[in-house]
């Protein structure tokens, strides 16, 4: 049922009586496929010859054609007609459309070639993207009265002239800088040199009415942000293609209303008639080596804020080549805080830091001389107890330091009575108060007396 339906649809196109219809716009960009099927009328037979053909000065071109069920392609392999006996179809594809593609095609069947079942109006149109100061070719076909026009509005017209009251301010005329004209071969070449981005929009060769290779161009333009203190300096360099402009003259301008722009400074040694004296404060400096244009602003207001060209200068008037923004702020001493608040902190952390790590360095060292004398007390005998014939020692804790200290001696067996015995005792720390107390307790075993007693 689609399929009987799809029929209705494209039927009518096929029909010899319809022959006088509009023909049916396809518009498409480059690089894209057309694609269409037509089915069989009730006279046409699978050994029929069918056509894909081209109208042109000399009349219609075969493309492609087709017949017995084949396929075939045209001689650039980019065109393929198909015949379907089954489904009683033929398909025409045509891919990598090109804009020179463009034009009037019509589908025709044996034995009558010359009557179109399908007429299709192709518009390949190319999409150009470029920046400012480039150039774009494009070549239309070789038919007579052809003409290169621009879409304004509804239609199709020859780029005028731009009118200002200032010459020196005004931007060049896409007329100063379009050239239009016929090569060896008879093709109309079209040539726009200095791209601005206001010539962006829909191109295409005209023959009458009829509209022959659209050009969908897009111009973008470079740009720069700037921002600078009052009182100070802003420097700016715009590049440009040494082989198309290194002997032109260059200008910085500050952008107007509409499209002027006042020249503050030019390169130009004649510059044109009512150009004012470079402004006080600006300078600027080509390096045709290079190709890079200096301009430097000293002093700057904060009026000085705004948009500012850098632009070829030329008697037919400026063609931008980079648009920057300037703004110009009133000085304060906020960044100078933050930058002194900053520092201020950076050295509290380190102090902090310092600090920290000293006294980590002096609790690790008491920890240690604590643990050392504790190990020397307790080594192989039972804590708080001295043995006789030796010396022992005993020191409290840093918890211990605080209040008094104790030790307890306990003589097991003493070889003489006579013999002193002795037992120091003293704090692990330095006493804190005149009310330090040291104790003491020493206790003997009795011996037995002598027989001389």
């Amino acid at each position: 049922m689609a399929m009987e339906l799809r029929a209705l649809f494209l039927l009518p196109l096929c029909f010899p009586g319809l022959q006088g219809q509009t023909p049916e716009a396809q518009r498409l960009l480059e690089g894209n496929t057309l694609h269409i099927v037509c089915p069989y009328t009730a006279q046409t037979e699978y050994w029929h010859t069918k056509y894909w053909r081209l109208l042109t000065d000399r009349g219609y071109e075969t493309v492609a054609q087709t017949s017995h069920g084949r396929s075939s392609q045209s001689n650039d392999r980019r065109t393929t007609i198909k015949d379907d006996p089954t489904k009683k179809t033929v398909s025409i594809t045509m891919t990598d459309l090109k804009a020179e593609d463009s034009g009037t095609y019509i589908y025709a069947i044996y034995p009558n070639a010359h009557v179109p079942r399908r007429t299709i109006s192709l518009n390949v149109f190319k999409e150009l993207l470029k920046w400012e100061l480039d150039t774009v070719s494009v070549q239309c076909p070789n038919r007579n009265g052809m003409a290169w026009c621009r879409r304004e509005q509804t239609d199709c017209v020859v780029p005028v002239q731009r009118q200002t009251s200032s010459t020196q301010s005004a931007m060049e005329s896409l007329q100063d800088r379009a050239s239009v004209k016929y090569n060896s071969e008879g093709i109309l070449a079209v040539t726009m040199e200095k791209l601005q981005s206001w010539d962006s929009g829909v191109y295409w060769c005209a023959l009458g009415s009829e509209r022959i290779t659209d050009v969908m161009l897009s111009v973008s333009k470079k740009t720069q942000q700037r921002t600078a203190e009052e009182s100070g300096n802003v420097s700016v360099q715009c590049h440009y293609k040494i082989k198309n402009y290194r002997a032109v003259s260059k200008a910085w301008c500050k952008k107007e209303e509409g499209e002027t722009c006042k020249v503050l400074v030019t390169t130009s040694t004649k510059p044109p008639v009512g150009h004012s004296p470079a402004q006080e404060g600006v300078r600027i400096q080509d390096d045709t080596q290079q190709g890079i244009v200096t301009v430097t602003m000293e002093q700057l207001q904060v009026q000085d804020s705004g948009v500012y060209w850098c632009a070829l200068q030329e008697s037919s008037g400026l063609s931008r080549m980079e648009e920057i923004t300037l703004k110009v702020s009133k000085g304060g001493s906020g960044g100078n805080t933050f930058l002194v608040l900053t520092v201020v902190l950076l050295i509290l952390l380190l102090l902090a830091l310092v600090t920290s790590a000293a006294l980590g360095v002096r609790h690790y060292k008491l920890l240690g001389r604590t643990g050392n004398r504790e190990a020397e007390d307790t080594s192989d005998r039972p804590e708080g107890t001295a043995q006789p014939g030796s010396t022992g020692r005993r020191e409290g804790s840093q918890e211990d330091s605080k209040g008094p200290a104790y030790i307890h001696l306990d003589e097991q067996s003493h070889p003489s009575p006579e013999d002193p015995l002795y037992c120091n005792v003293e704090p692990s720390q330095a006493h804190r108060n005149p009310q330090h107390v040291e104790y003491a307790i020493i206790a003997f075993n009795q011996s037995p007396r002598s027989v001389r007693e």
